[in-house]
């Protein structure tokens, strides 16, 4: 798995942070490290439209007892309550989206209003205000898209990207963080199949389907890191892990029935984070690999130096079907227990 990330040169005390989605698996988990390695944060704002979801983080993270967390209601695709929630704040950390792909799939229009609508959002209201950097969540899915979701994280990819483009003089940068499976996050398959295995019974799409695999800590690690050193329209990468879907089934439910249900609409047997068109603007940071944009607004020989780039071979694709690096049944058991579930036994 993903190693930690080495946040020591990055300082969050007395900064102010506000995260999008903020009460989504991925938004508590940032929320839970920067507080623990940055108790004197200044301030820590949950910015999101689940007004049960803050309600319930709220007594994990009470007010009384966390006095730089802040809880503020409003909803990505509201330009103005963005604006007013942007007040003085350093960095944004963009996670808000409607996620689902079958959701998506029969709801297009409001997957539109909030995956590409509320991304014009965030980048308006950050260049609107004192924000300086900000680092929005991308997936998988948004390389080489065959569905909606993906569609529409692309199109935010490219939104925040271009966005370096029409700053100005203003001091902000803005960058994207893509990665795959986020290990027991809401909704993904590892806690799915844990519900399910009490049934006996685990509903497989495709038997021959391969997924990355990142822990949530490793995503905030990413994150973190993007903050840290983004110099402005980079979309990150990690390098992590593949699984084959049989394999989680295996570890989690061996004895249950493992039933094939075809896949569903808008899925991929594979899922890819770079195609082989990616390639000539894709380089390897060593834990990392960087898409750069075609026309940076820095200087591209300073920035090959600085990280000490080297770009990957013409053609070059990263694909969870084709990875170097898998894990196996009885690490995906250890994984689980670690990450998910710490009661959980086969």
């Amino acid at each position: 798995m993903l190693n930690n990330y080495n946040t020591m040169a990055l300082d969050l005390n007395n900064k102010s942070i506000l995260i999008t989605g903020g009460t989504g698996s991925l938004g508590k988990e940032l929320t839970k490290t920067i507080l623990q390695k940055w108790p004197n944060v200044k301030r820590l704002i949950i910015y999101s439209r689940d007004e049960q979801k803050q309600f319930q983080m709220a007594q994990e993270y009470p007010e009384s007892i966390y006095k730089s967390v802040r809880y503020f209601i409003g909803d990505v695709r509201d330009l103005e309550r963005l604006k007013r929630a942007f007040t003085n704040v350093d960095y944004v950390i963009h996670a808000a989206a409607m996620k689902h792909v079958h959701i998506a799939e029969y709801n297009p229009d409001e997957c539109v209003k909030t995956n590409v609508g509320g991304a014009e959002n965030v980048i308006k209201a950050a260049l609107d205000s004192s924000v300086t950097k900000v680092v929005a969540l991308s997936t998988d899915k948004a390389c080489a898209p065959i569905n909606l979701y993906g569609a529409t994280k692309l199109t935010s990819d490219k939104l925040f990207i271009a966005a370096n483009n029409i700053k100005g003089n203003k001091d902000i940068k803005f960058s994207v963080v893509r990665y795959g499976n986020v290990m027991g996050s809401n909704g993904s398959v590892i806690p799915f199949f844990l519900n399910k295995r009490k049934e006996g019974v685990l509903p497989i799409t495709d038997p021959n389907m391969t997924r990355f695999n990142i822990s949530l800590t490793g995503g905030v690690d990413m994150v973190l890191h993007a903050l840290d050193e983004a110099w402005g329209g980079e979309v990150f990468v990690p390098k992590i892990p593949s699984y084959k879907i049989m394999d989680v089934a295996k570890a989690i439910g061996p004895e249950c029935e493992h039933r094939v249900d075809g896949i569903r609409p808008g899925e991929k047997i594979h899922e890819e984070m770079i195609t082989s068109s990616d390639s000539f603007t894709t380089y390897d940071l060593g834990k990392y690999y960087v898409i750069l944009p075609q026309v940076p607004n820095w200087d591209l020989q300073e920035y090959l130096k600085h990280f000490d780039a080297q770009l990957v071979k013409i053609g070059f694709s990263y694909s969870s079907g084709e990875n170097t690096e898998w894990e196996t049944v009885e690490s995906l058991r250890k994984l689980i227990s670690e990450h998910v579930d710490s009661t959980f036994i086969v």
